[in-house]
């Protein structure tokens, strides 16, 4: 069964690539419609663009209203699952620990260098 989302053909590919390499499959997933929260107005009271899935054989839940848009909900709630999966299975060397990883490695770099710098004299 494949499914389509409103997202560039390469952001999907790389979507679908990633779920099989962690083992997901669309069958193991059960989607429903959920209200969504936050502004919005009338379009968020009214309609279920919010999306939770959950994977049947390990019961992990995700939940993704942040779009207006179901498509779009849809596809960030398998990203954000798959993330979950990678981190599990590859720990330090999935692709969310690495950015968590380099964005820290920035920040120390950064507070080292201010650290460094003399105050100016005025």
């Amino acid at each position: 069964m494949s499914v389509s989302f409103p997202v560039s053909a390469p952001k999907q590919a790389q979507l679908l690539e990633r779920m099989q390499a962690v083992g997901l499959r669309e069958e193991d997933l059960e989607e429903q419609f959920i209200r969504s929260r936050g502004p919005g107005g009338q379009h968020v009271n009214k309609s279920s663009t919010g999306v939770m899935l959950v994977h049947k054989p390990s019961q992990t839940q995700v939940r993704w209203d942040q779009e207006r848009s179901q498509g779009l909900n849809r596809f960030f709630a398998r990203r954000k699952l798959v993330e979950i999966f990678e981190r599990e299975k590859l720990g330090s060397m999935s692709p969310a620990e690495r950015k968590l990883a380099r964005i820290r490695k920035q920040k120390k770099r950064r507070k080292r260098r201010h650290r460094s710098q003399e105050p100016p004299t005025g």
